[in-house]
């Protein structure tokens, strides 16, 4: 069951380690743990995973996913926020689409459709609430998908680097070939290019391809740093005057290799035997086998290293006193380096961690000689937060044991901290506690293990949590090997995300290593990850300060918007009447007062897409000359990807198989009129401009097609919007701040349609003049039948000059009209039923064959699934995630044949 979260005291033997409740001793102590109780339950933590059902993706397909919100302190699905904020991220850190999601217990869905006006990259896909970014976006779901462009494209590039020295500079030469669809070089094309990095641009130039369809080119990069990276921007000229740009990514202006070095429990200290922690990291931000030795102060060697897997390894030295070491490192290309270990302290503590037992966790706590006589330390040991132990350890040796037993430990990154009597940190450690037994299991199984093409596959699905039946959410995607070849180390995955990667800032590489074949091994790299890799959601400095954290975003619950009315002196005016209007789903009106503060709040909305709302405010006394100010939330910042060594330079090629096949599935979709593309017209020089309509008219007869139209030029000499109509328009008239058409003069008013929407007995003097763009009169049968029985007195098309950014007008007195982001409506997956033999049916090339976000088991864990197979035959390969009712989390990957 769910391990219920407790802060007791621990009591020490000399060997192990009893758990047991006890009254703290040290008052001090006792507060600080109270403090950070009431920190993690006032502050929570919220996580977010997306599974996503395919690794990568061509344009035209759709982006399926679901997002689990994750409570990391009760360690359930979160309650905290009820909308989450999805973000397709392009290489230029700019979001190309951003999702609005209804979070309902813990979970949402949504999808991202990738049309062709988009081009191959590395995209980000970014997952946050508000509440998350009062902790920053290190700790958002970040993750940097492929998305390959063959189904409309015309010009495919490979591009090869090439690295040297001039001199201390470092010389960076790029190949680039064009080629067209069928692989055709173009051969004699002009290309225009830029070469940036880290935004600045380096060199400028243009070149012609040559047989091969390959252009060079060469940039110094004056400041070498690992960190550089940049971009390409190509731009190739085609027949019929048509160009092409293409943007090729810089993964690297270096071939170096930074190297780093780890002291286990954060320093040497004099005396001590110190496990030390290796990273070295190329310049694509990779890790990078490496090996070398370690030499004491008379040059003599006392150790060797190297690094196994992902560039990590570790090592054990003894530091003595008044003594620097030094690692001489040897790269793989014959290279070495010298670089200094970190400075010998004279004294302190050390922590020593040994995380093999199945039973239990032994933490040594070691003290340099100097340090003597009894003293009272705490060894805390928190996961995300919560104090799972906090025992009193009394020192009177130079080495004491704390055995801690394994089930009391919950799965994911333990934080170790010895604090002194002083309750300040003297010594930290991170370590992995793997404990299966803390996941949910989920058992899928099918009648066969073979079937055919088209067959129908029915999936039952069995969730127990330690045996027994266990109610959960999940989602499940079905793809086939041979049409999407699984990336199990880098593909999304709940496991490594809300177990490992939310909790650590940087860039983790193969993060599903550590789950996917769990043992001796894997552990092993696992713990050099966490002696190399930093992190610190949790900072002591601010517990023991009693510091709070700065909270600039609240919990979104529901949809809504607030402000506050003051007077044309500034002064807030209370007891105002505030009146929301609304076309979207239908015309409705609210109505509010303000506060003391002149403050109104409209919350408990559900509306879908960018509707437009207008806010009316009116005094007590019905006084109009007032002015709204809409309270907002700033956009979340996009800041750069730290997923630099997933990038791929050639993506096209990376996924040129998957493109290959995807092609067929997106002709098939394009002749049944499923799937457009956007045409891409050659350049046309225009010689004479037209004058424009009104692009923001919002005339459902199109812009401009009225039976007369006033524009913002006629309207300058007017002080109120009445008196510019009067005697402008033959057959209207205006009668106490109402118009009519002379054929139903007093009888039924016109309509107003203000920026789209449509206002019921309203002053046209409230709208102020000088914010007018446009007025359409629409009075003649042809125009006014698209309206239907709301044009049956004639329509006013009022358009605004509001987002033009031409104009710099007064606001209408008491009115403003907001655009305010509403909920994104998810499309449903398309999953084709094959019950009944046709023979007309299209060819199927699915490569998602079936997407399934809201698969629930019942209070006996049970569940079914089912869908058709398509017409490729393969290993179909079935992933399964998610979380019980009780957060415990699940995954599972189920295989099948199709012949």
């Amino acid at each position: 069951m769910k391990r219920k979260l407790l802060y007791p005291l621990l009591l020490i033997t000399s060997v192990f380690f009893a758990f047991v409740s006890g009254v703290l001793t040290d008052d001090n102590f006792e507060s600080l743990l109270q403090r950070m109780k009431d920190f993690n339950e006032k502050y929570p933590q919220e996580k977010v995973h997306l599974h996503l059902d395919k690794p990568y993706y061509a344009i035209g397909d759709n982006i399926w996913f679901k997002a689990y919100l994750y409570n990391s302190t009760t360690q359930e699905p979160s309650d905290i926020s009820k909308i989450l904020y999805v973000e397709l991220i392009n290489e230029r850190d700019s979001v190309k689409q951003q999702l609005k999601l209804p979070v309902m217990g813990g979970a949402t869905w949504g999808n991202f459709s990738l049309p062709d006006t988009l081009t191959e990259g590395n995209y980000r896909i970014r997952a946050y609430t508000q509440w998350m970014r009062n902790t920053g976006p290190e700790f958002f779901f970040d993750k940097t998908i492929k998305i390959g462009y063959s189904w409309t494209n015309q010009v495919f590039t490979n591009t090869q680097y090439h690295y040297s020295k001039e001199g201390n500079r470092e010389k960076i030469a790029a190949n680039i070939t064009f080629k067209d669809k069928q692989g055709k070089p173009y051969a004699g094309n002009e290309v225009r290019y830029e070469v940036q990095v880290d935004t600045k641009s380096l060199l400028k130039g243009k070149a012609t391809t040559n047989n091969e369809g390959e252009i060079s080119l060469d940039f110094i990069n004056n400041l070498p740093d690992i960190s550089k990276t940049g971009r390409i921007i190509a731009t190739i000229a085609l027949p019929e005057d048509r160009k092409v740009t293409r943007e090729i990514p810089i993964k690297a202006t270096s071939r170096s290799v930074d190297v780093q070095f780890f002291p286990e429990s954060g320093n040497l200290i004099e005396g001590l035997p110190t496990k030390i922690g290796v990273k070295a990291v190329n310049s694509s931000g990779l890790g990078e086998n490496i090996s070398g030795i370690i030499l004491d102060p008379n040059g003599t060697e006392i150790n060797r290293f190297g690094t196994k897997y992902l560039g990590m390894g570790n090592f054990i030295i003894n530091p003595q006193s008044n003594s620097r070491y030094l690692a001489k490192v040897k790269f793989a290309d014959g290279s070495e380096k010298e670089i200094p270990l970190p400075i010998t302290q004279n004294s302190g503590y050390n922590l020593t961690v040994i995380n093999t037992d199945q039973e239990k966790l032994t933490v040594k706590i070691i003290r340099s000689e100097n340090l003597t006589g009894p003293v009272k330390l705490r060894l805390v040991g928190q996961n995300n937060g919560n104090v799972l132990f906090s025992p009193e350890v009394t020192i009177t040796e130079q080495l004491s044991i704390v055995n801690i037993p394994r089930k009391q430990l919950i799965e994911g990154i333990l934080q170790l901290t010895l604090l002194s009597e002083s309750n300040q940190p003297i010594a930290e450690r991170l370590v992995f506690i793997y404990n299966p037994a803390d996941r949910a299991t989920v058992q899928l199984s099918t009648e066969k293990t073979v079937y055919a093409k088209r067959e129908k596959v029915a999936i039952q699905l069995n969730s127990t949590f330690n045996g027994n039946p266990a109610a959960g959410m999940f989602s499940v995607s079905v793809t086939n090997n041979n049409a999407v070849k699984p990336e199990p180390e880098t593909e999304s995955n709940i496991l490594s995300n809300l177990l490992l990667t939310s909790d650590l800032i940087g860039y983790i590489e193969k993060p599903n290593y550590y789950f996917i074949e769990e043992g001796p091994e894997v552990a092993i790299n696992m713990d050099n990850l966490m002696l190399t890799q930093g992190w610190r959601r949790i900072s002591w400095k601010n517990i023991i300060n009693n510091t709070p954290p700065i909270i600039r975003f609240k919990p979104e619950k529901t949809l809504g918007f607030s402000g506050v009315v003051t007077n044309y002196s500034g002064k807030p005016s209370p007891n105002s009447k505030v009146t929301l209007l609304s076309t979207a789903a239908g015309f409705f009106s609210l109505d509010t007062l303000t506060d003391a503060q002149g403050r109104f709040n409209f919350d408990n909305l559900i509306f879908a897409d960018d509707p437009k709302f207008i806010i009316q405010a009116r005094t007590e006394k019905g006084k109009n000359r007032l002015d709204i100010k809409m309270d907002v939330v700033p956009g979340q910042v996009v800041t750069r990807s730290k997923n630099t060594g997933d990038i791929e330079i050639n993506v096209n090629e990376a996924l040129s198989a998957y493109l290959k096949q995807s092609n067929n599935y997106f002709d098939d979709q394009s002749k049944r009129g499923i799937l457009q593309k956007t045409l891409q017209l050659k350049e046309v020089k225009i010689t004479q401009q037209k004058q424009q309509v009104n692009k923001n008219s919002q005339n459902l007869n199109g812009a401009g097609r009225a039976d007369a139209v006033i524009t913002a030029e006629q309207l300058m000499t007017c002080q109120q919007l009445s008196m510019c109509l009067q005697g402008r328009v033959a057959g209207l008239i205006v009668m106490n701040g109402k118009a009519y058409l002379t054929r139903n003069a007093g009888r039924i008013p016109m309509s107003i349609v203000l920026d789209g929407m449509r206002l019921d007995d309203f002053n046209l003097d409230d709208i102020n003049v000088f914010d007018i763009e446009s007025i359409e009169v629409l009075k003649s049968v042809g125009n006014l039948a698209i309206y239907g029985s709301n044009g049956a007195g004639g329509v006013l098309v009022i358009t605004t000059k509001r987002g033009n950014g031409n104009y710099s007008s007064s606001p209408t007195p008491g009115l403003i009209i907001i655009n305010p982001k509403g909920y994104t409506i998810p499309k449903e997956f398309y999953s084709p039923k094959y019950d009944v033999a046709e023979p007309n049916h299209a060819p199927d090339f699915r490569s998602t064959v079936y997407w399934g976000p809201q698969l629930l088991s019942n209070a006996q864990g049970k569940a079914n699934f089912t869908f058709f197979n398509t017409d490729e035959p393969g290993t179909y390969r079935v992933v399964l995630e998610g979380m019980d009712l009780m957060g415990h989390l699940a995954r599972t990957v189920y295989t099948y044949e199709v012949k």
